[in-house]
Formats: C-alpha cells, structure tokens, sequence
C-alpha cells in the first residue's frame, strides 16, 4: 500500500514566469529575486570599491551574482527558509569557540641560556674514578668521549 504525503503541495514554487504572454525562458522564486537583488547591490559596491570601472562592475557584477544567487537558493526551501539560513549563518559566526592558542607554559625559549663555548665535560671525570683503596685509573679523551684508559 502506497501512503500518499503532503510533500506535492509544498514542491509548488511561488514563481514568477514574467507578464502574460511574454515569459522569462528561465524559472525563478519570488525568494530568489529578492536575493539576487540585495546580492546584486552588494557586489556592485564592492566592484566599485575595488575602483572597477561601471561597464564591467555591471557585467561582472551579473554573472557574479547570478552564481551567488543559485548557490544561496540551493541552500533553501520550504522547510528551510531564508530566514533561518540566515539566522544560523548569524549564530555560527557569533558562537563561542575554544581558544586553541597557548596561554603560556612552564618552559619558554627565553629560560633557556646560551652560551658561546661549549661547556665542559666535569663529571665524567668524577664517574670515571677508581673508588677509595684502587689505584688511579688513567682517563683520557677519545673522540670527544672521556674514557678510562
């Protein structure tokens, strides 16, 4: 048994085809002119802004709008209107986030002293000593590793 659903009644767009008898070749929801509008101001100003001159701000402003404007409306619907896209769009960019960043720590680079000459090897002569009672063991540098000879 197939169970019909209301889904038909809202896949009807609210779409202006153009005056009667001279309709646009393209389809467009009443939503969709109202982006594009605003889209459409919006990158004009910034064209303009950039110091483009008004030909081409006017034509690159079109077609730019025009791929703004289809990407915008593919994100909404009926069950998802403007309204919400654009108040979630609002809360995700003024929502709280986690500070990655360090706050400091217990070493820093600038505890670290720097010397310009190497410093010297003093307790692998002590290691290297004969305990009390034994004779001297002679200690001697090879490859810059002190060892007992």
């Amino acid at each position: 048994m197939r169970i019909r659903t209301d889904d038909e009644v809202y896949r009807v767009d609210a779409v202006w085809l153009g005056p009667p008898k001279a309709t646009f070749p393209w389809r467009a929801r009443y939503v969709a002119w109202g982006v594009g509008t605003v889209v459409f101001l919006v990158v004009l100003t910034v064209f303009r802004q950039l110091g483009i001159n008004l030909f081409w701000s006017i034509g690159w402003g079109l077609a730019v709008t025009i791929g703004l404007t289809m990407i915008i409306c593919a994100r909404i619907s009926h069950e998802r209107p403007l309204g919400a896209v654009l108040t979630m769009w609002v809360r995700e960019l003024t929502a709280p986030r986690e500070i990655v960043t360090g706050q400091g720590g217990a070493v820093t680079a600038s505890a670290i002293r720097v010397r310009r000459e190497l410093p010297r090897r003093k307790s692998s002569r002590d290691n290297n000593r004969a305990p009390a009672g034994h004779p001297q063991a002679r200690i001697q540098e090879v490859g810059g590793v002190w060892t007992p000879r």
